[in-house]
This record gives structure tokens, sequence and C-alpha cells, in this order.
């Protein structure tokens, strides 16, 4: 074994910089043929635990994080891998939302750094260099070998049918809600978006769907049926009866199908807020049924209970109110918008940035009317953005909304006047921004 050449999870993360990153909008190739060569070369640590590939629009991280942590209640050690990170990129890869050892994320980036250094484009398949994405992956990977896994929720990065994820061997798939989004790389219809997410779903193994758009789910069906895979449909297995919503968290009492998983009615709760989290947890029930065959309540309830993520509709102060939630579509802020006006009925303070791919047009006209101050910033450096293009279509709805380009000056403009007038503070449209956010209030 090579010196360790890295001194943490951060100076593997910089090293990961060096390459092509999608999410900063660098351009690349979608192909698997890198991925499995140098899986192969690792050793196929993929191979080595039982895997659950989720892919989605909205939720998947939800799902993902909630089954993970079921699964970990009901005795298993799970990996967990999500993207993106807020604060860490560490974030991204877990014991089910636990921090991992940081000498395992060391030891997978140091075994895997000989693969590909030094090394030409020309000498990897299809002649270009790796990603940051397909390293990160891999590192992932192999951590969960290293910690002795016995199973890992790996969540798709970018679509799924090439996502560099989707060498996996899974034993269930899980499909979340589909939107519009990533067009430019997915298709620009939902037919086509569809299409590239049932790409994850392996010959003769199940598929989980929640609720889609009707030509949505057709696609659903015929990648079902061509892979020979039985598809379970969420909303058809599970009826929510009742369901409350508090800055607390979401509850909600379920019915299921005969056999799914329990007879009667069942009340859990999730600290994740929103009327969606209540559909969340449906999935990530019937999911953790499949997985277990006979799966405790109290091992659901527990998993449920324990369930943590950054940046989903998450309230990160109370004096003033702020609220941090990555919504970045159109459907996805209606929902935040939703949950905000529920909890926060007053006045309200709106900070929102977006990327520059994002439909800003469509959310401005969502979310303008029902703010007293509205101030459109950049979300962070990571990824481009436009930020007077969106100022653009907000002041179009909104006229009194004010452009502050400076991230860090606009959140602290917007915590100021909350905290001073006793308003309540939504923080949206990136989780880039959301983590701009969260810094500042780390740092404070």
């Amino acid at each position: 074994m090579n010196a360790i050449p890295f001194d943490g999870s951060e100076a593997v993360y910089k090293w990961l910089l060096e390459y092509v990153n999608v999410e900063k909008g660098q351009a690349t190739v979608f192909k698997l043929d890198r991925m499995r060569s140098l899986a192969l070369a690792l050793g196929s640590p993929e191979l080595r635990y039982r895997t659950i590939h989720i892919a989605g629009s909205k939720g998947k991280g939800s799902v993902s994080t909630m089954l993970a942590r079921i699964l970990m209640e009901a005795g298993h050690r799970v990996g967990l891998y999500t993207s993106p990170h807020l604060l860490r990129w560490k974030e991204r890869i877990s014991l089910a939302g636990e921090e991992i050892d940081e000498a395992l994320i060391v030891e997978a980036a140091t075994r895997l750094r000989p693969l590909v250094l030094g090394k030409k484009a020309e000498e990897f398949p299809g002649n270009e260099l790796p990603t940051y994405f397909e390293l990160s992956t891999l590192v992932a990977f192999e951590a969960f070998r290293l910690a002795g896994c016995d199973i890992a929720v790996i969540e798709t990065g970018l679509g799924g049918r090439l996502d560099s994820t989707n060498i996996i061997a899974s034993e269930l798939s899980l499909i979340t809600r589909l939107e519009l989004e990533h067009t430019e790389w997915l298709g620009d219809t939902i037919e086509k978006i569809a299409f590239e997410k049932a790409g994850i779903i392996k010959a003769g193994k199940p598929v989980c769907v929640a609720a889609q758009a009707p030509e949505a789910m057709a696609v659903i069906e015929e990648a079902a049926a061509g892979c020979g895979s039985r598809l379970l449909e969420v909303d058809k297995l599970v009826k929510i009866e009742e369901m409350a919503i508090d800055r607390g968290g979401t509850r909600a009492r379920f019915s299921f199908a005969e056999g799914w998983p329990w007879p009667g009615n069942h009340e859990f709760r999730t600290p994740l807020v929103g009327e969606v989290q209540a559909r969340n947890m449906a999935q990530a029930i019937i999911a953790a049924a499949l997985v277990e065959g006979r799966l405790d309540p109290k091992a659901a309830a527990r998993g449920l209970e324990g369930s943590r993520l950054p940046a989903r509709f998450e309230l990160v102060s109370e004096r003033p109110p702020i609220v941090l939630d990555g919504a970045h579509t159109p459907a996805s802020v209606s929902l935040a918008l939703e949950s905000f006006e529920r909890l926060f009925p007053g006045p309200k303070i709106l900070l929102f940035a977006c990327a520059i791919d994002k439909r800003h047009a469509e959310m401005a006209g969502i979310l303008a009317g029902h703010f007293s101050d509205i101030v459109v910033t950049r979300p962070g450096t990571f990824k481009q953005s436009a930020p007077r293009a969106v100022h653009e279509s907000f002041a179009k709805v909104e006229p009194r909304a004010r452009l502050v380009e400076d991230t860090r000056e606009a959140f602290d403009l917007c915590r100021e006047t909350a905290r001073r007038e006793g308003k309540a503070l939504l923080v949206t449209g990136s989780f880039y921004l959301c983590a701009e956010a969260a810094k500042a209030l780390e740092e404070a």
C-alpha cells in the first residue's frame, strides 16, 4: 500500500474537484464503461453487499434517508449515498445518515487514487478521464465495503440509466415523484425523463414507484414489463388516513393493502416537514417491507423518527424563524410555500437564488405574491447563475424585489430584517444557496 496521500475527507474532496464536475455545469459524455472498468480494478466493492437503488426528481433524498434508517433499526449495517452535500462533502457517504469513520473514506480514496493518478484520457474507456461524481461514487462503494455494510441505499446523482451509480446489482429499485428537470441532459418531456429514471430497474427485480403523472407511469410500466420486474405502486398499497404538520415534523396515520405490511391503521412521525413527507414515509415503509419480508412496525417507527436531512424544509433558527429548503423546481417550491404559509402565517421574507438552468420565471410567479420582502441573490459560486435575469422575473411580479448579488450579504440582510421586524425567512431555490446560509449560521 502506498503512503496515505490524504489527511482527511476534505483533502479527498479537493482531489476529486480536479476532475470534470457535471454539478458545476461542466460537460461530459455520460457512459458507464469508465465506472465498470474502475470498479472492477478496485475489486468490485459494490457487489460485496446488497444494494437498493433510488431515482426520481423530488423526494429521493428523503426516501433514501428514511429507508436507510428503517433498515438500520431492523438490524442492518447500512451505507447511504446521497447528493448534494450541504456543508461538507463527506455528508454524501454515511451509515444511515450517521457520520462514517473519516479513516474509511481516506482509505477508500487511497485505494482508488493509483487507478487514475497520472493517467491520460485515452487510457480510459471512451477516451475521457473519470468525473468527479464517478470517483466520489467509487469512494463511497469502497468505503461501505471497508465499513462492513451488509446493505447500501444508493441515490442516483442525475437521471438513472447512465448515472454513475447504475453499475450496482440492486435487488430493489425505487422511483420517486418525477418532474421536468435537467432537461438539457435528460430530455424535454416527462416521458423522456421517465425513460431515463426507469433505467435503474434491474431484470427480474421489483420496482417501487411513487404516484406519477399518467404519461410518466406508462413509461415506467413498459420498462418494468420489459425487465420482467414486479411493479408496486405506493398509492395503491398505502392510504393516508390522517395527517398533521407542525414545526417539529410530520405525523401521518396509514392503512395498508392486505399484507402491506401490517393489518389495521398505523401512525408514524418524522421530523421532516411537509405533506410530501407523508408520501415519502409511505414509500420508505413499502420498500423496507420488500427488503425485510417481515418488517417490525416498531423498527419502522424508530427509523422514521430518526430521519433527518439538511435543507429539506429545515427549521434552522427559531428567533427569527429561518427555514432552508433546497426546492428548485416549480412543483417543489409550491410545496415549500404551502408548508411555510401553514406554519408561519404572519409577514414573511424570501431569499431566493437558483442555478442558470432552472425555471426561475415560473418559480417567481408562484412565490412572489406571498412575501412582504424579496431578495434575489447568487446561489454561491459553485454553480453558474444569472441573478440579474432571476431578479427581472421576480420584479415583473413584485417590483419591490431587490437584487443583492453577494450571497453572504444578502443572507445577513434578510436575517437581520427578519429579526428586527419579527418576520419568518424562507431560503429556497437552490441547495447551494441553502449551503451558504447554513455556513453563515455556523460561523455566526
